[in-house]
């Protein structure tokens, strides 16, 4: 199988109806409505008017200070979590438009996904998730979902955004059993049902999941090279990444003698190369599933995803950067210390729940009020607060 894969399929038009649509895509007059009725708004549809409460809201902000790899004091250009659901959002509306799917879903569903994630990345979140052993346990999907749905402060008539199901139901791309139960037993029939029947989401939530993994991956080797900690000797190990670099020197030998250059523009081919196989892939896939709706969408396994060889070079690439980025020494070091951050402000808010803001502060459920307050926080701001409460500083 070739290693590069230009998509010539047919223009889109030819298979989007009038509203610019594929009969395969999510059509926000068709959506399944939001948990409190709104009249519609003049301008915008209902999935753009999801976006713009997403953008607008606090917890968006907030992203902006938290980590993604690099802890945000370590360096101006690393990646946050803004600026990677920022990419992930480009990324979904280029393959997006190419399907035929609905760019603005696929765009609120990205900008969104991350809302429920910790200060200090995977280490917050494993962390508060061993903290709530016995009380329901910690999830940054579940997280961004409670963010959209409850804890948003931002409208007279109810608490949340109050968004779309198709959005919401995007937003929650992981849930264990025992959570999907727990939601369907609130709302029957709604965004966790799927997990339970084990039926797929909208062909914009798939996206947006493929959209993530692509996005973190290119961004990941970038700011591991900027950083030291990865080399360009250990990134021409990786198969994946060697095709495009020994691609890009064959095209421009003068790039040799500047590696942040080649170090970009292999990035940038592994990075289309992928969209491609995926616009590509997925196509295939609906013309052999026989998809003439969206509804049939939810009733066949999954249809957006990788061809069976990208998916295994992406596989190699992701399981190098876990080992040689993710779990380096400097890195581990450094997540050691957030956990103990954040465990200890746990210990500090669940001894002294007046320590935190009124409204968590007078919650019954002590334990999920400390964690959603964590959960809230930007790095820095989770540093003055355990400097304040405990003394010490860290990091």
């Amino acid at each position: 199988m070739p290693w590069c894969v230009t998509s010539s399929t047919p223009a889109v038009s030819d298979i989007q109806n009038s509203t610019g649509l594929a009969p395969w895509a999510s059509h926000p007059l068709q959506s399944r409505g939001r948990r409190h009725p709104e009249l519609p708004a003049p301008t915008r549809n209902a999935f753009q008017r999801d976006r713009d409460r997403i953008v607008h809201s606090t917890a968006f902000r907030r992203l902006v200070y938290k980590t993604q790899v690099f802890l945000n004091h370590e360096g101006d250009l690393f990646r946050t979590r803004m600026t990677h659901s920022l990419e992930v959002a480009q990324l979904g509306r280029s393959i997006a438009r190419a399907l035929g799917l609905n760019e603005d879903l696929v765009e609120a569903i990205a900008l969104a996904h991350d809302l429920g994630h910790t200060p200090f990345g995977h280490a917050g979140q494993d962390t508060l998730h061993e903290c709530m052993a016995g009380h329901g346990g910690f999830e940054h999907n579940l997280q961004s979902l409670r963010v959209v749905d409850q804890l948003e402060e931002r409208y007279p008539a109810f608490d949340g955004l109050n968004l779309s199901f198709e959005t919401r139901e995007g937003i929650l791309k992981h849930c264990s059993r025992s959570n999907a139960e727990a939601i369907e037993a609130q709302e029957p029939g709604g965004v966790a049902r799927r997990f339970l029947d084990r039926t797929q989401p909208s062909l914009e939530a798939q996206l947006c999941n493929l959209a993530d993994a692509i996005a973190y991956n290119a961004h990941d080797i970038d700011d591991g090279v900027r950083s030291g900690l990865l080399s360009l000797d250990q990134m021409q190990e990786v198969p994946l990444f060697e095709h495009y670099r020994q691609q890009s020197l064959a095209e421009h030998p003068q790039l040799r003698e500047k590696p942040r250059r080649w170090l970009y523009e292999s990035t940038r081919r592994m990075l289309s190369d992928q969209v491609y196989d995926v616009i590509d892939t997925t196509r295939a896939a609906i013309k052999t599933a026989g998809i003439t709706s969206a509804e049939e969408v939810r009733q066949t396994g999954p249809l957006l995803r990788f061809s069976d060889d990208m998916k295994s070079r992406s596989a190699e690439l992701k399981k190098f950067l876990f080992a040689s980025l993710y779990r380096h020494p400097q890195v581990m070091e450094r997540m050691g210390q957030a956990k103990q951050v954040v465990r200890e402000l746990f210990e500090a808010y669940l001894a002294q729940p007046e320590e935190m803001r009124a409204e968590f502060a007078a919650r019954e459920d002590r334990h999920r009020a400390v964690a959603d307050y964590i959960a809230g926080m930007t790095d820095r701001f989770a540093l003055r607060e355990h400097e304040r409460l405990t003394g010490r500083r860290l990091l």
